[in-house]
């Protein structure tokens, strides 16, 4: 037997069904497995060692099998990785359990099939070249991610490589970012599930060779690439408002005064506070609340000539022209409120900032306010006491290939500054798992991230993704802390801000072309 060579099973149709149903099992746990390496467990290992198992487990299967199996470990990935959605659907969307379930069912079925289509594609085209299919299966494996990133808005939530935030094979993020990492990742994994099989020795040993120096070769390239440009101190208000409260009118008096108690309190230079914290617009605001935040922004006793300044979570904008999700900065001078700083959340999520076509039905069942919003403009960064600020919205800090090029050039941002509001969705998981992801743009950018949440996880991560300072979670606080900003680019800021994806496309469909070329594959594989 040849370790990933091509072939059936067995000698009938009967074997191969059973080691398939013998198989299944397995891998979905193996998918389970895979959501368990990610924060905030931080299991690095497990996530290869996870989808090892499915590399064992399609090695020789037929295509629809593999196919199968890759849509299982998916499944069970997917499930277990953001089952939290369940709580907005049902603790504060209405949703009747049963069809909040099944909704977190079916989404991650439907994304599921990215990745059956990837061990399908495996399958077809394995060449019988040991090393080789290995590359091919850590394309095919990479496909799926991208696609998953990039179609219908993408929602690359929990992608493998971010398990790698950590690890040896964190190294490689500032040249390669996440997705890199997971075709990295996948040879890992394909090469630990050549050594499981029977098959010489020499084969097993040349592969494995080549990927531990790929492992190793991170560990002598440089890692530098970004200078200090001072620091700045920061407030980050943490209100910790329960959800099912925040949009009830006989409550926003009580959040207002609370938010105004908040930035009267806060030392910071720069005071930021978590997405939407005034869910309304300035026009709809009492009259002298607004000048009464900017009044709790005067300079501190001993720095009068320290300016200060707010980056505030609040909604612009009105019926006709639509609503935008947005951070206004709010400076100590009043004087300085010309040419007003705004940036509006452009990354909508659907069903709940953004509802596509035929869905109307299923988020008025949810009773979502401001469900449909319209799309932010500005991307620019705030030029703020030496720095430069990008504000990110809610979870617009998963997608690294839309803020890239906020990372380049003589204007680029020092320090990102992500504002959320994750009560949606409970304590459990989603919080760290969000943080993760800020946490992989640091390293991958190489700036430090700053990070203000309406119930967690409030927090500063420096640029080397290393958390400085968090608040516990279901908790009112503000965090005081300093945030180093720097300068430069990492190359993976540069060729992704200049080609986006397309590069990790291109490699990846290359290898798959080059597998399908004819005279390619030494014998043809099993076909469905």
């Amino acid at each position: 037997m040849r370790g990933l060579a091509p072939g059936a099973i067995g000698s009938s149709s009967d074997t191969t069904r059973w080691r398939m149903l013998a198989s299944a099992p397995a891998v979905l746990l193996a998918g389970v497995a895979q959501a368990l390496s990610f924060a905030p467990f931080e299991a690095w290992w497990l996530q290869l060692l996870a989808l090892g198992v499915l590399a064992h487990a399609t090695a020789r299967a037929p295509v629809r099998q593999a196919a199968l199996l890759g849509w299982l470990f998916a499944v069970g990935w997917l499930v277990a990785g953001f089952w939290w959605l369940y709580i907005s659907m049902h603790h504060y969307g209405g949703l009747h359990p049963a069809l909040a379930g099944a909704a977190v069912l079916v989404l991650a079925a439907l994304l599921g099939l990215y990745y059956a289509g990837a061990m399908a594609l495996w399958a077809w085209l394995r060449t019988g070249r040991a090393g080789w299919d290995i590359v091919l299966w850590a394309a095919c494996w990479l496909l799926a991610e991208l696609a998953r990133a990039v179609v219908f808005t993408g929602f690359p939530w929990i992608a493998s490589g971010y398990a790698h935030t950590v690890g040896p094979l964190a190294a490689w993020i500032p040249w390669i970012g996440v997705y890199g990492l997971c075709a990295l990742a996948a040879l890992v994994a394909g090469t630990l599930a050549q050594w499981l099989r029977a098959m010489p020795l020499r084969q097993r040993g040349t592969t494995s060779v080549v990927v531990a120096a790929l492992v190793l070769l991170a560990q002598a390239l440089p890692g530098a690439f970004t200078r200090s440009t001072g620091v700045l101190e920061v407030s980050l208000l943490q209100p910790n408002i329960a959800q099912e409260l925040k949009f009830d009118p006989a409550r926003l008096e009580s959040q207002l005064v609370g938010l105004m108690r908040q930035m009267a309190a806060a030392r910071g230079t720069l005071v930021v506070t978590p997405e939407s914290v005034v869910p309304l617009t300035r026009s709809q605001l009492s009259a002298g609340y607004w000048e009464g935040l900017r009044e709790q922004l005067r300079p501190r006793p001993g720095r009068p000539d320290t300016p200060r300044a707010a980056l505030v979570g609040i909604f612009v904008g009105d019926e006709e022209s639509g609503f935008v999700n947005s951070t206004v900065a709010l400076p100590s001078d009043a004087s300085d409120a010309r040419g007003e700083y705004r940036y509006g959340k452009r990354h909508l999520l659907p069903f709940g900032e953004i509802i596509p076509p035929g869905f109307h039905w299923f988020v008025a069942l949810m009773g979502i306010p401001l469900a449909d919003q319209a799309r932010g403009q500005t991307t620019a960064s705030l030029a703020f006491a030496g720095q430069r600020l990008r504000p990110l919205v809610c979870y617009e800090d998963l997608f690294g290939e839309e803020i890239a090029s906020s990372a380049v050039g003589d204007q680029a941002a020092t320090v990102f500054v992500n504002v959320s509001n994750l009560a949606w969705f409970g304590r459990l998981l989603v919080q760290d798992q969000h943080l993760q992801f800020s946490q992989m743009r640091a390293l991958e950018f190489q700036r430090p991230f700053i990070r203000s949440t309406n119930t967690g996880a409030t927090s500063v991560i420096d640029h080397h993704g290393r958390v400085t300072a968090r608040l516990p979670p279901l908790t009112e606080g503000i965090l005081e802390a300093s945030v180093e900003g720097r300068t430069g680019t990492t190359p993976y800021a540069g060729w992704l801000a200049a080609c986006g994806l397309w590069p990790l496309f291109a490699v990846a469909l290359t290898i798959v072309v080059v597998s399908a070329w004819p005279g390619r594959r030494l014998s043809a594989p099993p076909r469905p």
